[in-house]
């Protein structure tokens, strides 16, 4: 078949160069670079899901199937950002939380019980794993501090609106006029509540007349202190000694949170007196501690103080060294000074604030407090 006349076909004729100036223009390379940017975030963005999020496989689905839940690091970060913790409480804590599979975050941080059972059990890990004592008391102290700064800025815990709700064996101190006493909640859930009869110096029980006024206070494991005032309905023996019926009440008055948790407890303890005096040099001034060895037991104890029951008359201010044997055989010293004292018979209750505590000491505390040696 031929071209139609006139129609002249030339060869297609083109340069090298022409082609590369055209491949080579601006908006070529500017969409490379674009494309060299996006994969490197993509990139970076995998690299930071797999970082904060690692699947934590488990629990079986519909038909024998298995899913994988994940770590929300950023949920984390966030969380301990609001609190407060700074950046090695917060990778403490991700170990803490990694160590026991968390998978919820927010619903460990937010409940007191779980987040005590996870940082045991990273308790018990550092224990057994560190290798040297003083790298364990290093790593125990990043871990209480964590766990005190999520106690205090704990926004949850208990509400009781009655005394009905108060937990069996919880410490209160019972207020009977200018007196106050330690007991024991024994029961709450009768027709009465039932505490523990209030002994004098001597171990006698005191005898409280029926329908005599008195006030009860406690705190809860999540430092949630609460008083009320009620009346006493009678006394009776029980099994583990005397007991004092007292009315319920639906009158519960909120106290001040404390800023650290603290335990009640019977604590043989030596405290001695600390004299401030003048070196002589610059006006500098030194401690001293007095030889004379004094005894009490600590009633309740917390990082940052505790109280102690004697019979020895203390002033308020005064400074005390404080010395006690821990379970494992460790002797825990704190220099602190009495904030208050209280008068029950012929004994003095002191309320001690710490000024120094030993990083070895204040681990041993925390521990007594949390109750983290306990198996």
């Amino acid at each position: 078949m031929g071209f139609p006349k006139g129609v002249y076909l030339y060869p297609l004729q083109f340069q090298m160069r022409d082609f590369y100036r055209q491949t080579n223009s601006q908006g070529v390379i500017f969409f490379f670079i674009g494309l060299g940017v996006i994969i490197t975030i993509l990139i970076i963005v995998n690299t930071i899901r797999k970082k904060y999020n690692p699947p934590i496989m488990g629990g079986g689905g519909i038909g024998g199937t298995t899913s994988a839940r994940h770590f929300s690091g950023f949920t984390l970060h966030r969380i301990a950002n609001n609190i407060g913790l700074d950046r090695e409480q917060t990778k403490m804590l991700e170990y803490v939380l990694k160590n026991d599979g968390v998978t919820d975050v927010e619903r460990s941080i937010n409940s007191p019980n779980l987040l005590d059972r996870h940082f045991k059990r990273t308790y018990r890990i550092i224990e057994r794993s560190a290798n040297t004592e003083e790298e364990a008391h290093e790593r125990l102290s990043l871990l209480f501090s964590t766990r005190n700064i999520l106690e205090s800025a704990s926004g949850g815990g208990d509400n009781i609106n009655s005394t009905r709700q108060v937990p069996e064996k919880s410490a209160a101190v019972l207020s009977i006029g200018q007196e106050s006493y330690p007991v024991k909640v024994v029961s709450s859930k009768g027709d009465n509540l039932v505490v523990e009869n209030p002994q004098n110096a001597l171990g006698s029980p005191i005898r409280l007349p029926r329908g005599g006024k008195v006030i009860l206070s406690f705190f809860t494991k999540s430092s949630k202190g609460f008083s009320f005032e009620t009346r006493v309905l009678g006394t009776s023996d029980s099994a583990d000694g005397p007991i004092l019926q007292l009315v319920h009440s639906n009158q519960m008055r909120r106290l001040s949170q404390r800023r650290f948790r603290r335990k009640q407890a019977v604590i043989a303890a030596n405290f001695y007196f600390v004299h401030v005096e003048d070196t002589g040099y610059r006006r500098e001034k030194k401690m001293v501690v007095d030889k004379r060895r004094l005894t009490g037991n600590i009633l309740d104890i917390s990082i940052g103080g505790c109280s102690i029951k004697t019979n020895v008359s203390v002033n308020s201010g005064t400074r005390l060294k404080i010395e006690f044997i821990h379970t494992n055989g460790v002797t825990v010293a704190v220099l602190g000074q009495v904030l208050r004292t209280n008068r029950t018979g012929i004994s003095t209750i002191m309320h001690i604030k710490f000024l120094k505590v030993p990083r070895r000491s204040l681990n041993i505390i925390n521990t007594l407090v949390f109750d983290y040696a306990d198996e």
